[in-house]
């Protein structure tokens, strides 16, 4: 539980810069700063650094890392290459419990999207990706792919607002979720293709601050799904 709460810890102070980008830290201050022992702190700060979120360096401490352009499009492939055909396993595996849990994750982003919740909104998205991921029974995939959404979080930024509006992100979520109900399982997998294709497209664009469509994304050759 200890373990759970500092990774927990650690990882939010990334994500909302509280540990900001370049900055180095030590093992002990870092302890001494939640009130824990060096042990818990270290073995979060290992999956943080399997994560991409933070580097290790002999001697000095761990450096919180800043995530580049390059480094979201190696995400987004990552996510093409595992979600995509996760997706179609899942589709052809979940059972009842399993959709009505999407169904209700689904119902949920509608109300956050309607409310402009942009918070709650992603929780939800998240929690949906993560069932139906969960759903192709290989769970060591789930739980990586759940920890690249971080890089992106890290960042601070999202399409909502500004590339997309949250029920356009909603919608492409229905598209799955869609195929998933009806069993098609080659139907799932593209529309979630589609989906991480927009969402990185858009994305990069907008850090890159140019207009969307109009920045080279090499995801192409992650193939179909």
């Amino acid at each position: 539980m200890v373990n759970a709460q500092v990774l927990d810890a650690l990882r939010a102070a990334v994500i909302t810069g509280e540990l900001q980008p370049g900055t180095l830290h030590s093992v002990q201050t870092l302890a001494t700063q939640l009130g824990v022992s060096r042990t818990p702190v270290r073995e979060a700060l290992i999956k943080l650094a399997q994560q991409g979120m933070v580097r290790f360096e002999r001697n000095r401490g761990v450096r919180v890392l800043q995530t580049t352009l390059h480094d979201l499009e190696e995400v987004f492939a990552l996510r093409l290459l595992l979600e995509v055909p996760a997706t179609r396993r899942a589709c052809r595996q979940i059972d009842e419990p399993g959709r009505r849990e999407l169904r209700k994750l689904y119902q949920a982003m509608e109300k956050a999207a309607r409310a402009d919740d942009e918070y709650r909104m992603w929780e939800h998205d998240r929690r949906f990706h993560l069932v139906l991921l969960q759903a192709s029974g290989n769970l060591r995939l789930a739980e990586y792919v759940d920890g690249l959404r971080d890089m992106v979080l890290r960042r601070g930024v999202s399409t909502a607002g500004l590339s997309r509006s949250l029920d356009d992100i909603v919608a492409e979520h229905r598209e799955v979720l869609d195929r998933v109900e009806s069993g098609d399982a080659d139907g799932a997998a593209e529309a979630m293709r589609a989906h991480l294709l927009r969402t990185a497209e858009l994305l990069i664009a907008q850090e890159a601050g140019a207009p969307p469509g109009s920045v080279d994304v090499d995801l192409g050759w992650t193939g179909r799904p």
